[in-house]
């Protein structure tokens, strides 16, 4: 079987599991949510992990679109979530590109610490301006109706499932022909050997550019998700740590093949929401120690193993 039929009987299975799962278990919907928005967040730093760049600022892009559904419900009132959608990832990706044209001039811990200085800037930006952003109490953001359509919280709740579920398969399937693209493949000349790509008469900031962009744009649509999943956004959208949980969950998949975004996503959420309420001071060890065996017995994280093992199968 080629790359992409795998990549199509992978994305069934993700609709049946996060389609059928909450039917069966409701209480699991809103987590089930969760896990999709952040795995499309940390689609965009598989995208850069490509070029071999770490961005350890990428949650203000998820801020942005987390923000931009609270503002809109705050200021002006109803709204829609498809237009919340447009209008989060238009801004985040608008916000991608005006970072971008300053951050895509490094690279390495250079290109880490400047988007984490972004990042800390617009936090503290939400933090300090209280009588916008209601400071560390955040925007709350009331359930909106979906394409005109008014739900109970309990249709709600299921109506976001199935979209967010859908915005994942899209995105999954973009974003894995962009990584098998030129310039996707340009991409990844960045961080093997961005000097020839050079001498062929490609600029490389301008392809790091777009996939930085692109991967703005993906934070801004998880901001919205989790943002009215929630029903509240805060300045922790946009704090370091924030960041941190997004490269983590993609060392955690695996960096190789977009679906390494969902495996990871699925299994920081189910460790933290599980090892939360057994070891509420102490959940973070059990991450810590589940990200240790991964380093240690699967360095191409859980989607570099299950290909491991199915290539083994096959031989």
């Amino acid at each position: 079987m080629t790359r992409s039929g795998y990549l199509y009987w992978a994305l069934a299975a993700i609709v049946v599991l996060a389609g059928g799962v909450p039917l069966l278990i409701p209480s699991l919907a809103t987590l089930t949510v969760l896990i999709l928005a952040k795995g499309i967040v940390v689609l965009g730093i598989i995208v850069l992990l490509q070029a071999g760049q770490v961005s350890f600022g990428h949650a203000m892009f998820f801020a942005v679109g987390a923000y931009t559904a609270g503002f809109w419900g705050r200021y002006y009132g109803g709204g829609d979530l498809l237009a919340y959608l447009v209008a989060g990832t238009m801004l985040a990706t608008l916000a991608g590109l005006l970072v971008g044209l300053f951050v895509v001039r490094y690279r390495e811990i250079f290109f880490g610490m400047l988007n984490l200085a972004f990042s800390m800037v617009l936090w503290s930006l939400l933090e300090k301006m209280f009588h916008l952003t209601n400071g560390a109490d955040g925007i709350r953001v009331p359930r909106p109706p979906i394409a005109g359509m008014t739900f109970s919280p309990e249709g709600f709740q299921f109506a976001l499932l199935y979209l967010t579920l859908a915005l994942a398969v899209i995105t999954t399937i973009v974003v894995q022909r962009f990584l098998d693209s030129p310039t996707g493949n340009m991409l990844r000349a960045i961080k093997s050997n961005e000097t020839r790509l050079e001498y062929l008469g490609v600029s490389a900031r301008r392809v790091l550019l777009i996939g930085y962009v692109i991967s703005a744009g993906l934070g801004g649509i998880g901001g919205v998700l989790v943002a009215v999943a929630q029903q509240i956004a805060t300045p922790e959208f946009a704090y370091w740590t924030k960041s941190g949980e997004f490269v983590f969950i993609a060392i955690l998949g695996g960096v190789g093949n977009a679906l390494g975004a969902f495996a990871g996503s699925a299994v920081f959420e189910f460790v933290r929401f599980y090892a939360s309420a057994k070891l509420a001071n102490s959940w973070q060890l059990i991450l810590g120690l589940v990200l240790i065996a991964i380093i240690l017995f699967a360095p191409n994280g859980l989607i570099g193993m299950w290909r491991r093992r199915r290539l083994a199968k096959e031989a």
